[in-house]
């Protein structure tokens, strides 16, 4: 049987979508303040939820022990509970069928000998990423069950931003094997889009900053971080040196993730522009469209998120329309790669 096959891309691509899935209940999960629901990590027995009343009050009793209901949610009824727990114990599950997925299709490639060597080094460290996103997000989840009711947002971003990338080094997988064959058209154009990357991941890391720090709750306004009654931006210098202002400060991470967001979308406007220089063939002229579509769509709901005070059907939208935005940009870097 032919190697790299049809059935290897269609593995690939399906992990591709449940990476997406997980991002998505994650998100919703971190919206609804779900994350610390469940204090305890158990690999096999923790698949399976509360199944009677006795369980149900044991898992609240637990919970009761740490900060976030201590501190906040201290009027919680187990109804409440059960709500939160919902969301997490999804976001887990999905996480085990995830390495379910990616490690028995794997083991059974690798045993009808159906992957080249380039590709199963390739998916050995997809595995290495899987795993140690696993391990990211506990390690998250761990910062909030000490003496805080909430999840350090340095953690956060590793945990979010691992997903992000983890789904892109699979979807180049993917696409090294549906297009086996590339060239580069022009080098600097491509290192152009390599920036463009490097300049979305960063603003990936300041959006999970954002949500971590709740920063999205204060300064609903757009153009302006005030409601425009002065001339001047409104950034809280809260913190000394200046720099924990941009990263720990809720003004200042929110001041830089709206104008990384400029940037990010004056940029890839730049990639389209210079595209119409170069010739290219039909599917790069797709993936090049279909990115400026998506940055302006990300963009509008970048400022209704922010002026609505991220509702959760916006807040979940804008971290979607995020991971489709990296997805086009990968998608465009590979077809501009040799």
């Amino acid at each position: 049987m032919k190697k790299d096959n049809k059935k290897v891309i269609y593995w690939l691509l399906a992990g591709c979508m449940l990476i997406f899935v997980m991002v998505v209940v994650g998100g919703i999960t971190r919206l609804t303040h779900s994350g610390l629901s469940i204090s305890n990590y158990k690999l096999i027995s923790g698949t399976i939820p509360p199944m009677n009343d006795s369980e149900w009050n044991e898992a609240f009793e637990l919970y009761k022990q740490y900060p976030e209901y201590q501190k906040i949610n201290h009027q919680f009824t187990i109804e409440d509970f059960k709500d939160i727990y919902f969301w997490e114990w999804l976001h887990r599950v999905i996480g085990r069928f995830i390495g379910i997925v990616f490690i028995i299709p794997f083991i059974y490639f690798l045993i009808r000998k159906q992957l080249t060597k380039p590709t199963i080094k390739k998916s050995i460290i997809l595995m290495v990423l899987g795993g140690f996103q696993g391990f990211l997000g506990w390690f998250m989840v761990k910062s909030g069950l000490i003496d805080r009711p909430d999840v350090s947002h340095y953690r956060l971003a590793m945990h979010l931003s691992m997903a992000f990338i983890t789904f892109a080094y699979t979807l180049w997988v993917a696409l090294d094997l549906m297009y086996p064959d590339k060239k580069t058209i022009n080098i600097k154009f491509r290192n152009l889009i390599r920036w463009g990357l490097g300049l979305l991941l960063l603003q990936i890391v300041y959006g999970a900053f954002v949500a971590g720090l709740d920063a999205g709750l204060l300064h609903n306004h757009w153009p302006l971080m005030n409601d425009g009654s002065v001339i001047h931006e409104s950034v809280y210098i809260e913190q000394s040196p200046l720099i924990k202002n941009f990263i720990e400060g809720k003004s200042g991470v929110q001041f830089i993730h709206r104008y990384l967001a400029y940037f990010v979308v004056g940029l890839i406007i730049l990639i389209w522009y210079r595209s119409k220089k170069i010739q290219k063939n039909n599917i790069q002229s797709w993936s090049l469209n279909i990115l400026l579509i998506a940055v302006c769509i990300q963009f509008l709901l970048g400022v209704f998120t922010l002026l609505y005070r991220v509702p959760l059907t916006l807040g979940v939208l804008h971290q979607v329309v995020a991971f489709l935005l990296l997805g086009a940009m990968t998608f465009s870097l590979h077809r501009f790669s040799k």
